[in-house]
């Protein structure tokens, strides 16, 4: 077991900066011969973090499983930050209730420093917009939904 001499603060630091910077809550990384794990509490009032009642559990489970199965779900196409505006300032390339068309940019991912544009599968609806700009994005996330 490492001595606290071997303790590398810096790099807790570095970590712990990269957080704020990402807004990550937790990270553990392990180097192989180590693993440094950082978790963030929030300010949160306890009352807030309590579970919650049954039936609201359950509508919010209704309401993700009704957004995997939408056939209007506009999914990540791959892993990066979105982008919902084309430079900052500039104004979302499409809001809740705005009316697009097929082609039509949705918003950008970028993925190792390339700007991916998302185009509108079809024509429709904006209804929901589920990401925020520069949030990370998974594959096969939803990103908005088209009816």
């Amino acid at each position: 077991m490492p001595s606290k001499a071997d303790f590398d603060t810096k790099l807790v630091e570095q970590i712990a900066d990269l957080m704020t910077e990402k807004g990550l809550t937790e990270v553990e990384i392990n180097d192989g011969s180590r693993t440094i794990r950082l978790a963030r509490g929030t300010a949160a009032p306890v009352a807030a973090a309590m579970p919650a009642p049954a039936k609201a559990a359950e509508t919010e489970a209704e309401a993700a499983e009704s957004v995997e199965q939408h056939p209007g779900t506009v999914r990540s196409p791959m892993v990066g930050t979105a982008y919902l505006a084309p430079q900052p300032g500039a104004a979302d390339f499409v809001r809740p209730g705005d009316t697009v068309s097929e082609g039509q940019t949705l918003l950008i991912i970028e993925a190792m420093k390339v700007m991916n544009p998302i185009p509108a599968p079809r024509a429709g609806r904006v209804s929901r917009v589920f990401v925020s700009n520069e949030q990370p994005v998974e594959f096969g996330e939803p990103l908005l939904i088209l009816e």
